[in-house]
C-alpha cells in the first residue's frame, strides 16, 4: 500500500500547484476574489481546478478501495496515469480546451479501470 499512499500525495501536490496556477492566473488577469469568471484565461485556469477536485472525489476512494480488495500495485499504476493525466489535461485546457481530449482520456480510463475492477470483484466476492 505505500505506493498507493505515495500516488495519492502525488494526487493532492498536483492539485495544490493548480490551486497555485488559479492564484497567479488571478494576479495576471486581474480577477478579485471571490469572482470565478472574468478574464477567459483566468476561467481556463479555475475551471482545471475545479474540474480535478471533482475528479479527485471519486478517484481517491476508487484507487484505495481497489488497492485494498484487488491489488494495490495495479491501483498505484491506474493512479500513476491518472496524475499524470490531469498534468496533461491543465496544460492542453489551460492553452486550448479543444485540445484537452487526451488528458481526459489519460484521466477517464485509470478511474474506469478501478471502479469497474472493484465492482467485477465485489460481484465475484458475492457470487462465489
Amino acid at each position: 500500500m505505500p505506493y498507493v499512499a505515495i500516488v495519492t500525495v502525488v494526487a493532492f501536490l498536483e492539485y495544490i500547484v493548480l490551486g497555485v496556477a488559479v492564484g497567479r492566473a488571478r494576479a495576471k488577469f486581474g480577477v478579485a476574489a471571490p469572482a470565478t469568471t472574468g478574464h477567459p484565461e483566468f476561467e481556463r485556469y479555475f475551471r482545471v481546478h475545479m474540474n480535478t477536485l471533482e475528479q479527485l472525489v471519486i478517484f481517491v476512494p476508487a484507487m484505495w478501495i481497489f488497492a485494498y480488495f484487488v491489488s494495490p500495485v495495479w491501483a498505484a499504476a491506474a493512479g500513476a496515469i491518472f496524475v499524470v493525466g490531469r498534468a496533461v489535461y491543465a496544460r492542453s485546457y489551460i492553452r486550448d480546451p479543444k485540445s484537452r481530449s487526451f488528458g481526459f482520456a489519460l484521466t477517464m480510463l485509470p478511474l474506469l479501470a478501478l471502479l469497474i475492477g472493484t465492482l467485477v470483484w465485489a460481484v465475484r466476492a458475492l457470487i462465489i
